[in-house]
């Protein structure tokens, strides 16, 4: 557990840090356009999104609250996964240790796993 926390803080500080960069010393709707206009940019791009997508069931199936899955998805298609990797530290802090919670959410136990 405590090397999970390490890697996700280490990838919360790379995200915090390659999007203070970004913002400082790129334009969005520039280096945007030109990502766009590469085959490869536009493949990294659905990359990207597929791992976004495929990251919120994951959020979906351990949350039990509809806003909260709402409010965790829809942060997690704008900030990426900065969202991600704070998702996965409140995963792991919650669970006080017990991977099933990590995993599965606090109250998973109560309706036997089904979604």
């Amino acid at each position: 557990m405590k090397a999970a926390k390490m890697v996700a803080w280490i990838c919360l500080i790379a995200m915090t840090a390659g999007l203070i960069n970004a913002f400082v010393n790129g334009d969005f709707f520039i280096d945007g356009g030109a990502l766009f206009e590469n085959p490869w940019g536009v493949m990294s791009i659905i990359d990207l999104y597929v791992g976004f997508a495929l990251f919120s069931i994951w959020i979906v199936y351990r949350e039990k609250t509809r806003w909260k899955m709402i409010i965790w998805v829809v942060t997690m298609m704008i900030f990426g996964f900065l969202t991600g990797s704070i998702y996965v530290l409140k995963a792991l802090y919650e669970s006080k240790g017990d991977w099933q919670v990590a995993l599965h959410g606090l109250n998973r136990g109560a309706n036997n796993g089904k979604t």
